[in-house]
C-alpha cells in the first residue's frame, strides 16, 4: 500500500494535530503496514526539545504513540473485517480510551524516530495495541493503548 492509513481519513476527521492531513501546523504523521504490524517514521523539529538539551520532549513522544496507535487500531479492524481501506461506505476510525506510556531512555533529537504498533487483541469495538518508539535502533518508549471504534 502506497498510501498511509491517515490518507484514507474522511476530511471531517483529518484535522488532528498529530496526524491530520488538513492540519498544516501539525506533525503530519503517516502510518503504514509493516508485515502484520504497523510503522510510522518522524523526525522531530528543534522546537520539540525537552528539558534536557538535545532530547525530545515527552509530550511529543506520547502524541506520536497516540496518533499511530489509533491509526493502527483502525487498520487492524479493516484487516479483521477483510475490508480494503478506502472502500467502505463508512470509514473506520478509532479514538483513544487509554494510553499508558513508559519512557525507557532519553530520546535524542536530530534523528528519525520509528513508531511501531502490534495488535494485542481485538474484541468488537475495542482494540488493544502495543506500541514502541525507537531512535537509532534503541527503544526509547513503549506504550499500551486501548482504542475504541468510533461510531457517530
Amino acid at each position: 500500500m502506497d498510501k498511509a492509513f491517515q490518507d484514507f481519513y474522511a476530511d471531517n476527521f483529518s484535522h488532528c494535530y498529530g496526524c491530520g492531513k488538513h492540519n498544516p501546523d501539525g506533525h503530519q504523521l503517516k502510518s503504514y503496514w509493516d508485515g502484520d504490524d504497523t510503522v510510522a517514521r518522524y523526525t522531530p523539529k528543534p522546537i520539540y526539545s525537552g528539558g534536557v538539551p538535545n532530547h525530545v520532549y515527552g509530550g511529543l513522544i506520547a502524541s506520536l504513540l497516540d496518533c499511530h496507535g489509533t491509526a493502527s487500531a483502525a487498520a487492524f479492524i479493516y484487516r479483521d473485517l477483510s475490508i480494503e481501506m478506502g472502500t467502505s461506505e463508512e470509514p473506520i476510525r478509532c479514538v483513544t480510551a487509554s494510553l499508558k506510556v513508559e519512557f525507557r531512555r532519553p530520546t535524542p533529537m536530530g534523528t528519525e524516530l520509528t513508531v511501531q504498533g502490534k495488535l494485542r487483541e481485538l474484541d468488537g469495538r475495542k482494540v488493544w495495541v502495543d506500541l514502541s518508539l525507537s531512535a537509532n535502533g534503541e527503544v526509547c518508549a513503549t506504550g499500551e493503548m486501548l482504542a475504541i471504534r468510533f461510531k457517530e
